[in-house]
């Protein structure tokens, strides 16, 4: 009787290598499996934080409610071009005509909000075809030629850089208000410190009672109180205020603030420091001016006063002396 060989199975064979080839394609799935939950958990911890930022934004420039009165009025026209000229801030055309830099006077002037940056891009575009529109109206007889084609061409370009020249000024005069109101400021932060209110109930004073000789100061900090008060800490909430004045003497007292707030600590003795070190910068800029006045000044009297001079001092004598030679001809 033949005996048959037993058959080996070679599929069920499993040999070391293909172990440890399953065991490192099993790695690098586990692997990718946690890199991409990590990176959807990352994703949208991201984007809840850009949900916040923007609802906190939101919330601190809402406008006021809209009235009952079904009227338009002008307040309510500037709301709606506003929110018009918003919608165009993030195309291209819109970054060009609002770039970061108009995004920056435009903090300066205190427009912090997005319908404020739609005026302004609403501005500038009205200003670029109303300004070329007059000059073809007002051409008569000449709207041809070169000539004319220039003076389109400088009509559309001082239409749309009017707002910003406008926007500058006023970021201009702001800087120099802040600069002026700085030193007291300091000294209001030192003696409202003294009297022993925190370091927030001197900012909310500073901002209700002390308004009218802190115009621009009071405003900044409201707005920074009101961020403050929907969540963001002091840094965070003071940044706007360090920054967009390009004013270091300011971004050191914001500084100095922030350190107050989260590690506590004497204040006066800082702030009576600082407050000196700026009225000595200050009277060193008036001697500044006042030498360059004194410069100035000596071509204006030399222009009119030393022809007065001459006719009070000389004018006597010059008359005696012409009625003098008109006596020897007789």
């Amino acid at each position: 009787m033949a005996v048959v060989p037993a058959r080996e199975d070679q599929n069920m064979t499993m040999t070391p290598a293909l172990l440890g080839a399953l065991a490192l394609a099993a790695a690098a799935l586990a692997a990718g499996l946690f890199g991409m939950l990590a990176f959807g958990r990352y994703a949208r911890m991201q984007r809840s934080a850009r949900t916040l930022d923007h609802a906190l934004k939101e919330r601190t420039s809402a406008p006021a409610p809209a009235s009952l009165d079904p009227a338009p009025s002008p307040r309510g026209l500037l709301a709606a071009i506003g929110r018009a000229g918003a919608a165009w801030l993030d195309t291209p055309f819109g970054r060009v005509a609002v770039a970061n830099e108009d995004r920056r006077l435009l903090e300066r002037c205190g427009y912090v909000d997005a319908q404020a940056r739609g005026r302004f891009f609403a501005a500038r575009v009205a200003g670029a075809v109303i300004a070329p529109l007059i000059v073809m109206t007002t051409g008569h007889g000449t709207a041809h030629g070169a000539r004319f084609m220039m003076l389109l061409f400088m009509a559309l370009s001082i239409g749309f850089m009017a707002p910003k020249w406008f926007v500058k000024r006023r970021a201009q005069a702001r800087q120099r208000a802040v600069s002026n109101e700085l030193p007291l400021f300091v000294d209001l932060l030192r003696l409202l410190q003294g009297v022993g209110l925190s370091l927030d109930q001197s900012l909310q004073v500073m901002v209700h009672d002390f308004r009218n000789v802190l115009p621009v100061l009071a405003k900044e900090l409201a707005l920074a109180q009101a961020q403050f008060a929907t969540g963001r800490t002091r840094e965070q909430s003071m940044k706007r205020l360090a920054t967009s004045y390009d004013n270091e003497d300011l971004a050191a007292i914001v500084r100095l603030v922030i350190q107050v707030e989260q590690h506590g600590g004497a204040v006066q003795e800082p702030l009576k420091q600082f407050g000196d070190r700026l009225r000595e910068t200050r009277r060193a800029l008036l001697r500044e001016r006042i030498g360059k006045l004194t410069v100035k000044m000596t071509g204006v009297m030399v222009i009119t006063l030393l022809p007065a001079l001459l006719i009070i001092t000389a004018g006597p004598g010059f008359i005696a002396v012409v009625h003098a030679l008109s006596g020897l001809h007789r």
